[in-house]
């Protein structure tokens, strides 16, 4: 995660910041692809106006709504659906970095929500019918593909594509802390990927950080 995580509690205490929430849409499959590779999970993100990789989510106004009840208003405008979020899926919070003093401290709040295989489905399927703010702010919403293939398909030519702020790391720590992929498997794909981050980075983390969900 970035730089300057803290808790919940402290997050909501930092005086004159703003905030901004995001949520990791997941669930179990049975699914194969090409019948014969399976993948047992299914990670939503989203495709951003910038080009970018993210999760859903956005800026949150405290002084008019609740961290959870923000983050699940940007739902419904972002993938159509107005799920509801609890306190028990909060992941993290940390500072975002920021390049001008002048601009109040945002925070970062990443949560992880698990669901049914039909509700993503659903999630899928409302976010290009009935979401506002589809083809606008959000581009399309795309699977994260948890195999490797040949020549580094799969999750390494995934993580190498572009993403906004930490959501890389963010997507990354959720893959080790809620078990959804192998350590060998996540170490091959971080190694293989086009970017500059430490091949030996998913084998860092401690068993302690994994969480069931």
């Amino acid at each position: 995660m970035a730089s300057g995580q803290m808790s919940r509690a402290e997050a909501l205490s930092c005086s004159g910041c703003r905030h901004a929430c995001h949520v990791m849409l997941y669930s179990d499959t049975k699914s194969q692809l090409f019948g014969r590779i399976p993948f047992k999970h299914i990670i939503l993100m989203q495709m951003r106006f910038d080009g970018l990789l993210g999760f859903p989510g956005g800026l949150v106004d405290l002084s008019k709504e609740t961290l959870e009840v923000g983050l699940s208003r940007e739902l419904l405008e972002e993938v159509g659906v107005e799920l509801p979020i609890s306190i028990e899926d909060h992941v993290a919070s940390c500072y975002a970095p920021t390049s001008s003093p002048s601009i109040s401290r945002l925070v970062l709040h990443f949560y992880v929500k698990k669901m049914e295989e039909e509700e993503i489905k659903e999630v899928e399927r409302a976010a290009v019918s009935t979401a506002t703010d589809h083809g606008h702010e959000v581009l399309g919403m795309v699977r994260v593909p948890l195999y490797i293939l040949k020549r580094g398909g799969g999750l390494p030519f995934f993580l190498s594509h572009a993403f906004i702020g930490n959501a890389r790391s963010q997507l990354i720590d959720s893959l080790v802390r809620f078990k959804l992929v192998s350590p060998e498997l996540l170490h091959r794909a971080l190694k293989h990927s086009h970017t500059s981050e430490d091949p030996q980075a998913a084998s860092a983390w401690p068993d302690a950080k994994t969480k069931q969900h």
